[in-house]
């Protein structure tokens, strides 16, 4: 596959799989008060920033060339990370591990593809094309 083809897909609504694995923790850290062991600032914790990340990570599927949206899912995860010690829920091990893992997995997905990101509008901005399918 062509350097150019990569770029092509990337910049494409719907096709960022980096975008998908973000939806996907979101989803899940939303809707693990369901089934984890939990106390009510664990659950609303993770809820919240589970469906601000959902809503970030659809936001960048549909739109991937709005600037930005993948820093904002890797400050996200870091969020995830620090969450059970700043909300101390760090000795709520499920509720503390999910949201570890979570944030692992949503900054590493923010991370990688804000480079991705960049280099498409430093393309676009060259003036170099991006053919649509």
């Amino acid at each position: 596959m062509s350097h150019e083809k990569v770029m092509v897909d990337m910049t494409k609504a719907w096709t960022r799989w980096q975008d998908w694995a973000a939806l996907v923790a979101g989803v899940y850290a939303l809707l693990s008060p369901i089934w984890t062991t939990t106390v009510h600032k664990a659950s609303v914790t993770l809820i919240v920033l589970g469906l601000v990340t959902a809503v970030v990570a659809l936001w960048s599927l549909a739109m991937p060339g709005m600037l930005g949206l993948d820093v904002v899912v890797a400050v996200l995860g870091v969020l995830f990370i620090a969450a059970p010690w700043v909300m101390g829920f760090r000795d709520t091990s499920g509720m503390a591990w999910t949201s570890w893992i979570v944030g692992i997995v949503t900054l590493v997905m923010g991370a990688l593809a804000v480079p991705i990101e960049n280099r498409a509008h430093r393309n676009l901005g060259q003036g170099t094309p991006i053919p649509q399918h």
